[in-house]
C-alpha cells in the first residue's frame, strides 16, 4: 500500500516540477526580453484613454450643434454624448482585446 502512494507522488511531484518549471522559464524569458519602461505603460492607457474621450467629445459637439439648430424638447448633446461614450469604450475594449490576443499568439516578443 505505501509503495502505490509512493508513486502517486512521484507523479504528483513530477507534474508539480514541470509546472513550476515551465514558471520559471517563463520569468527568465520575460527577464530577458525587451524592458518596458514606465512611460510605455502610461503611452498605452493615454492611447486607450484619447480613443474613448475623442468620440464623446465629437459627439457633445454634434449634439450642441444639433440643439442650437433645432431645438426639441430632448437634448442632442446628452444623447450623441453617450452615444460617443459608448463607441469609444467599444473601440478601446476591441483595441485591448486585440492586443491580449496577440500577446498570446507572440509569447516570445
Amino acid at each position: 500500500m505505501n509503495e502505490g502512494h509512493k508513486a502517486n507522488d512521484t507523479k504528483e511531484e513530477t507534474a508539480f516540477s514541470k509546472q513550476v518549471g515551465a514558471q520559471a522559464a517563463r520569468k527568465l524569458k520575460a527577464q530577458r526580453g525587451p524592458a518596458r519602461s514606465i512611460w510605455f505603460g502610461l503611452g498605452m492607457s493615454g492611447l486607450i484613454g484619447w480613443s474613448v474621450t475623442v468620440p464623446a467629445l465629437i459627439g457633445a459637439a454634434a449634439g450642441v450643434w444639433l440643439d442650437s439648430h433645432y431645438p426639441s424638447s430632448l437634448s442632442w448633446t446628452l444623447m450623441l454624448l453617450l452615444l460617443g461614450l459608448i463607441v469609444g469604450c467599444f473601440t478601446a475594449w476591441r483595441w485591448v482585446d486585440s492586443e491580449y490576443k496577440e500577446m498570446l499568439e507572440h509569447p516570445d516578443e
